[in-house]
């Protein structure tokens, strides 16, 4: 008996080694097992949510199709409401005639007729520059053109003399009361005679030329408006010396400023990109930022065929139907180009149909 209880006290303490390795591959097959059902979980929830976005994707779909529909009708709507605003730019009132007076010849003021604001008509003397001299010089070129002209009459008187004189020779000479040396001789006289009366009808061409080019430089110390105007400025005052360029010192090369008031018009920039909705011919509205509640009609005259590259503008001239004399040189102005329904229509059917 105690053999036996023996025998079973060891078998109770012997280790199952079957059973410890059961165990341990059991713990090793555990992680792999976890991993394993992960992935199907994640696979199966992907798969879920793939179904759940077929499934509302026509749900989707159908309203996006929906508000895209009119979207071409709004394509072309847009552009015809921003045709349909009036396209604003801003300028200056400019003269397009517009001269500073000054003289041909260099020379001392003595006189001035004008002052700001006066209205001047074409050719009329403004200022006078001292004409002393000039007039020394035109008094003695008519003095030669006299003398020239003194010249040719006894010229001419000594002329006919020797005339006459060969001719009566001539008639002795056929009788032969004369030589033939006196007839020579006469005849030789009429030569010279007439050979001078030809010179001196060059010289009074000449004294003639010489005393009118006197008279014109004695008329340029008389300065005289190029055209009629108001003056705006004047610069020069009696006694200050002044020269047609720029020499140094205190000589001034203008007298005044004269500007034809009919000659007033508008200049605006308008940007490149808007350049094609303003047309020669079209009506403007005008506000002048001296007269912000008077607006005054105008209408394109042209648009200058050039572009600014650095302010990518292109600059038009706009006239005023009416001229108005509180419409001043470079007052600044804003302007609204008005667009013609019918004129728009008709050009989007043209541009339409050349497309």
């Amino acid at each position: 008996m105690m053999t036996e209880d023996k025998s079973k006290l060891l078998r109770s303490l012997t280790i199952d080694r079957s059973a410890s390795e059961t165990g341990r591959s059991s713990r090793r097959w555990l992680p792999i097992s976890a991993g394993v059902v992960a992935c199907i979980i994640v696979a199966f929830a992907v798969f879920a949510a793939s179904e759940f976005r077929t499934q509302d994707g026509p749900k989707e779909t159908a309203p996006t199709a929906q508000s895209q529909t009119p979207q071409p009708q709004q394509q072309q709507v847009a552009p015809a409401s921003r045709e349909a605003g009036n396209l604003a730019a801003s300028g200056y009132v400019v003269a397009r005639r517009k001269a500073t007076v000054a003289a041909e010849i260099t020379g001392k003021v003595v006189e001035i007729f004008i002052d700001e604001g006066m209205t001047v008509t074409d050719g009329q003397i403004v200022a006078r520059l001292d004409s002393v001299l000039a007039e020394k010089d035109y008094e003695l070129a008519q003095s030669r053109a006299e003398a020239a002209n003194a010249a040719i009459a006894a010229i001419t008187a000594d002329l006919q003399d020797a005339t006459r004189i060969m001719s009566r020779v001539q008639t002795l000479s056929q009788k032969n009361f004369a030589t033939e040396a006196d007839l020579t001789k006469a005849q030789a006289r009429v030569g010279v005679l007439a050979a001078q009366l030809r010179q001196a009808q060059s010289q009074f061409e000449t004294a003639k030329i010489d005393a009118k080019r006197s008279a014109s430089v004695l008329d340029k110390h008389q300065i005289r408006a190029p055209f009629a105007g108001v003056v705006i400025d004047r610069s020069a005052q009696p006694g200050e010396m002044i020269s047609p360029m720029s020499v140094g010192g205190f000589t001034r090369t203008g007298i005044c400023t004269i500007v034809d008031m009919d000659s007033i018009e508008i200049e605006v920039d308008v940007n490149e990109a808007f350049i094609g909705r303003v047309a020669a011919g079209g009506a403007v509205n005008a506000v002048l930022d001296a007269y912000p509640d008077w607006t005054i009609p105008a209408s394109v005259i042209a648009i200058v065929p050039t572009a600014n590259r650095e302010k990518a503008t292109v600059k038009v001239r706009i006239r005023f139907v009416q001229k108005d004399p509180r419409i001043l040189p470079d007052m600044a102005v804003k302007v609204n180009f008005l667009r013609d329904t019918k004129a728009g229509n008709a050009a989007a059917t043209d541009t339409t149909a050349a497309n």
